[in-house]
């Protein structure tokens, strides 16, 4: 009962945001009463941060099962770029918001993902990429990396990209093939157009 309850909460909190999600919702969507959600969960935040580490948990798992066997720091590059588009899909822009103002355990959790996995595999990216000569030499994979993963929490932030005027998956995308051209040498330019044109290949047929 209890893995059903944060499988639920999850659902709900990466669709809704987790401020405009009740005990109420969660009970109702999962046709539960409320008080055997508090059978298992003291309070809310308790739930929420149960709920962000599973849902980073999966998306851990699916980062490194999604990238595992690249061929190249290209390719491991794409891979990671489909992740993000999935991941990014149905999520709710408001949600990270909700986790750092709200709910201080949970956004904890997300920062330790943040700034140990996920710049983690973007740094060694980079290493890798330099070293196959598909990245510029004098890139500083600490650097860069860390500033694309505070990129990825800067769209999130409504007050610099207000929903209302920015398309939320549609910004990350060209804040990140932005990011991408940064790195490119020559060699790494002419590699990631030609993964374009085949997924542009592909998306047409």
């Amino acid at each position: 009962m209890k893995d059903k309850i944060i499988e639920g909460a999850e659902s709900l909190f990466i669709r809704y945001g987790v401020r405009s999600i009740s005990m109420d919702d969660v009970a109702r969507e999962l046709s539960i009463s409320k008080k055997t959600i508090y059978q298992h969960f003291k309070n809310k935040d308790e739930l929420v941060s149960e709920s962000t580490r599973y849902h980073l948990e999966l998306e851990r798992a699916q980062i490194d099962a999604t990238i595992k066997g690249a061929q190249d720091a290209m390719e491991e590059l794409f891979l990671l770029s489909k992740c993000m588009r999935e991941n990014i899909s149905g999520l709710n822009p408001s949600l990270i918001y909700d986790l750092q103002k709200y709910h201080s355990d949970a956004w904890e959790v997300f920062k330790n993902f943040k700034d140990h996995f996920m710049k983690g595999k973007v740094r060694d990216n980079i290493k890798r990429g330099k070293e196959e000569g598909f990245f510029r030499p004098e890139v500083d994979e600490e650097i860069l990396s860390t500033m694309r993963v505070e990129q990825v929490q800067m769209i999130f932030n409504e007050r610099i990209f207000p929903k209302t005027d920015y398309d939320f998956v549609t910004t990350q995308m060209q804040v990140y093939d932005h990011f991408i051209h940064g790195l490119l040498s020559e060699k790494g330019y002419k590699k990631y157009h030609h993964y374009n044109q085949l997924i542009k290949n592909h998306n047409t047929k």
